[in-house]
Parts: structure tokens; sequence; C-alpha cells
């Protein structure tokens, strides 16, 4: 039995690739890699067609024409056969003890015959030229050594929400979802960790050091540079992610308020980044956003709009944006997200 199928999208991938596969082959039969060659140019192919050659029992290849991230993620879903999914950038890495410990998790569910959606753990930013590694855990927000549900879940730091990195979905659960991403589009893994929510019903937070997030290629996408560069892109993910649930039908409370809190952040990510640009085009699309939100959900733009950041990345004229691009570096430096 595979107990985690992890997709790894690659593009262009020769030069670092080699590293995310090499972490997770110690799972051995337990796992199930798939490496999406989502159309490159280089050697990314030859690599992955070479790991296969050599553990065929544990690599699959999905060779593909190009459709970015997501669709390489489409992919991966559609050909993944273990009872658990995650997604491995190709650039990133997972720490082989993390691994161990969550298969052993997983397997005594399986002999116990339970089974949860969503398993979620720790992650490493792997910034280059940082003395000190920060790591994003969840021991004060969720319960541990139980399985729990929404309910249960305490309050989220703002650098503390679950990204891509942190959750193993199960992978029927997520197929059931008929969750799709955007082909062409970066961000996407935004809607990949928020669409599935409402059709979570069991949690386990395994406390380890798991996933490791490298930051510092200069074209990476979360550089802020092409960030910039790529806003279209980001307000697309963000319109996408509002236009997916009319909040105020979600059962749960305290998954209604993580989640109106985690479009705050998107809100305000696009804001700030519109602010930064310094063009006028650029302001009007800030204000476009804005206004999408409150056509389409007026309770929840209430909410986002006249809390702490809706306010922050509100503040009138010049004076004001200067204010709020001062308020993003702080939380930059802070977090250390880019």
């Amino acid at each position: 039995m595979k107990y985690i199928s992890f997709a790894i999208p690659s593009y262009n991938s020769e030069d670092y690739m080699s590293r995310a596969v090499e972490s997770i082959l110690p799972g051995g039969e337990d796992v199930e890699i798939i490496i999406v060659n989502d159309g490159s140019s280089d050697r990314t192919l030859e690599i992955a067609r070479e790991y296969k050659k050599n553990y065929p029992g544990i690599v699959k290849v999905v060779d593909k024409e190009n459709g970015g991230h997501g669709d390489a993620v489409n992919s991966g879903l559609a050909s993944a056969s273990g009872k658990y999914f995650k997604v491995v950038d190709s650039d990133d890495w997972v720490d082989p003890e993390a691994l161990e410990r969550i298969i052993a998790y997983l397997k005594e569910l399986e002999r116990d015959d339970k089974e949860i959606d969503m398993l979620v753990s720790n992650y490493v930013y792997e910034k280059v030229g940082a003395a000190r590694k920060k790591c994003i855990h969840y021991r004060n927000v969720l319960p541990q050594d139980k399985i729990f549900s929404w309910d249960e879940i305490g309050r989220f730091r703002l650098d503390q929400y679950i990204l891509m990195h942190s959750v193993i979905y199960r992978t029927s659960m997520l197929k059931l979802s008929q969750m799709t991403l955007p082909r062409h589009t970066f961000y996407v893994d935004n809607i990949y960790v928020y669409y599935p929510l409402p059709y979570v019903r069991k949690i386990y937070y395994l406390d380890v050091d798991f996933y490791r997030y490298f930051i510092g290629r200069e074209d990476q996408s979360v550089n802020e540079r092409v960030m910039i560069s790529r806003i279209d892109q980001q307000i697309f993910v963000t319109k996408k992610m509002i236009d997916m649930y009319q909040l105020k039908d979600i059962e749960s409370r305290k998954l209604r308020h993580y989640m109106v809190n985690y479009l705050a952040i998107m809100m305000t990510v696009s804001s700030i980044l519109l602010i930064r640009s310094k063009k006028q085009e650029n302001l009007e699309k800030k204000r476009e956003l804005w206004r999408y939100l409150k056509k389409k959900d007026i309770k929840t733009y209430l909410r986002i709009r006249y809390g702490i950041l809706g306010q922050t990345m509100n503040i009138p004229g010049r004076p004001g944006r200067r204010i709020s691009s001062l308020a993003y570096s702080v939380a930059r430096r802070l977090i250390g997200f880019n």
C-alpha cells in the first residue's frame, strides 16, 4: 500500500530537483513519488526517467505539455494512488526523519481502521543567507495527540496560516471535491489549501519540522519584484477564492472565521503589491478588487475592510500608502516570507 503520493511539479528543474526526490526516497515502498515534467526544455525529463528506472516501485513520471504549476498539481493528483497526497515543489525538500514519523502515524491509522482528511505538520523557511531558519509550527493553535475538528482549533497568528507546505490531504477527499487548479497561473497554492477546507472533517497535527521551503532564487515566484510583475495573476487567484464560497454558509464558526482571515491576507497581499508598484493604473486595480469583494459578499467585505488589515491597506492618500508600505516592510522582516 502507498500511504502518501508525493507530486513534484517540475519545470526546468535540472539543477535542484534531485534534492526533493532524494529526500522522499527514504520512505521506500510506503510512498509514491510522481515527478510531473511540465514541458521542460532542459534535462528535467531525463533525470525523472532515470529515477523511475532506478526506483520502479516508487517513482512515476508524468510528461505533459507546459500548463503551469497548478496544472502540474492537477496531473499529479490524477495519477496518485496513495491514500494521502502531498505536493513538494521541485526546489524544496522534506526532512526524512519527520517523513518516517508521518508514515508511522498513517500506518497506525490504517491498523485502527481510521482515516483523517488533513494532516498538518510544521515547515521551515530555508532562506538563503539567513543565520536562523524560521520554523512555522501550530503548537499554540491546534490540539495534539488526537484527531480533532475545526470547532477545536485556536486563533492563528498572521504568520501561522496553513499553507501548501504544511498540509497533507486525503487523496479521495481531494478528488471528491473536484478541485481543479487554473492553468498557466502562479500563486494557485492558495487555492489548493483554501478550496478543500469545508470538505475537511477530521484533522491531525503532528509536531514535526517536515517541509523545507527554499527561498533565495531571484526568479522565484515569491520574490517581491516578480510578484509585482505578475500582479494580475495574484488578483485573479484572489478573485477565484472570493467566488468559491459565500462564507456565511460555512457551518463551523471557527472555520468560517479562519477562511475570512485567509481572504483578508490575500486582499492585503494584493493591495500592498499594487501600492508598492507605484503605478496609478494599479491603484485603480486595488480599488476595483475591493469593489469586487463588496459586490460578491458584502458581509465578508465589511469584516475584512474594517478589520485591522483592511483599514491599514485603505488609508487614503499618498501618506496612507506610505504607512501601508511601511507596515508591510515590517511584517516581511518579522515573518521572513520573501
